[in-house]
C-alpha cells in the first residue's frame, strides 16, 4: 500500500484534475489522518493505520503559513487559481474552522483577489450551523455524495459515527444551490462485497436526489492513486461519460476526472 499524507498547514500548489493550480490548506496534523469517514478508496490511507501523534494547527499558525506562501508566490510572480480546503482529512473538523475561513477570504482579498476558495468535505458536519454559514462564504463548496444508498456508504466510506444519506441530501438542499456535489464511482470488490455504485440501482436514486439538491455543478470522477484496498477498480471512462451525458441531458453542469 502506498499512500500519501500531506504538509500542515500549507502545502502545494498542485495541479488539481478539478480545480487547476491549487495551494492546499491542510487543517489536519501532517502525520496521520483525522477523519469522519474512513474511505476505502482514500489516498492519505485508512484511518486505524494514520493515527496522528500531532495535533491540529492553531488558527494563527494557518493565517501566518498561508500569507507567508502567497507572499512567496507573489514574488515568483505565480499565484494559484484556488485555496483549497483538503489534506489529511476532513477540514470542518477543525475547532476554529469558521474563523479560518474568515482569515483566507480576507488574505485572498489582499494577496491573490482572482483566486477561489474552496472546501472539499464529506458532507458529515455540514448541518452543523456553524459550518453551512462558513461553506456559505466560500466560492467552491464541495461536498461528497457517493451514492444516496447509506448501506453503501457504510461499506465503502466507513463513517466514524451515526450517518443517514438522506440526512446528508437534506443538509445538501440547504445550501439552496450553492455547492458543488463531488461523487466517485468505482467498480470492485471488498470482503466478498460488490463495491461497483455505477449501475442504475444507484445512479438512478442519486440523479434524483441531485433534482432536490439543485447543485452549481456535479463532479464526478474516478479512483487516480493507489488505494489501501487493493481490489477496488477504476470506473471504465465510458461509464463515466454516460453518466456525465445523463446529467448534461437534464441541464446540470458536469466536469468529468477519469
Amino acid at each position: 500500500m502506498s499512500t500519501v499524507l500531506f504538509p500542515s498547514p500549507v502545502f502545494g500548489p498542485v495541479r488539481s484534475r478539478r480545480l487547476g493550480v491549487s495551494l492546499g490548506i491542510n487543517l489536519l496534523p501532517a502525520d496521520g489522518k483525522v477523519c469522519t469517514f474512513d474511505c476505502l478508496y482514500c489516498e492519505c490511507g485508512l484511518n486505524a493505520e494514520r493515527r496522528p501523534a500531532g495535533k491540529m494547527p492553531s488558527r494563527r499558525a494557518v493565517s501566518e503559513a498561508l500569507e507567508a506562501r502567497l507572499r512567496d508566490m507573489q514574488a515568483d510572480g505565480v499565484l494559484p487559481d484556488v485555496l483549497t480546503f483538503a489534506g489529511n482529512g476532513e477540514p470542518t473538523v477543525h475547532p476554529e474552522f469558521a474563523g479560518i475561513i474568515d482569515d483566507t477570504i480576507a488574505l485572498r482579498d489582499r494577496l491573490c483577489p482572482a483566486a477561489k476558495v474552496s472546501v472539499l468535505s464529506n458532507a458529515t458536519r455540514c448541518g452543523r450551523p456553524e459550518v453551512r454559514s462558513a461553506l456559505m462564504k466560500v466560492d467552491n463548496n464541495i461536498q461528497k455524495l457517493d451514492t444516496v444508498d447509506t448501506d453503501f456508504i457504510r461499506m465503502m466510506d466507513r463513517p466514524q459515527g451515526a450517518y443517514s444519506a438522506d440526512d446528508v441530501v437534506e443538509w445538501l438542499c440547504a445550501f439552496d444551490g450553492h455547492v458543488k456535489v463531488q461523487t466517485m464511482f468505482l467498480g470492485g470488490t471488498w470482503e466478498g462485497r460488490d463495491a461497483d455504485n455505477t449501475g442504475e440501482a444507484f445512479v438512478g436514486p442519486w440523479v434524483a436526489a441531485l433534482r432536490r439538491i439543485r447543485p452549481e455543478q456535479v463532479m464526478i470522477y474516478t479512483i487516480d492513486r493507489e488505494t489501501p484496498v487493493a481490489s477496488l477498480r477504476k470506473a471504465p471512462a465510458e461509464t463515466l461519460d454516460g453518466i456525465a451525458r445523463r446529467l448534461r441531458e437534464e441541464g446540470f453542469d458536469v466536469s468529468v476526472s477519469y
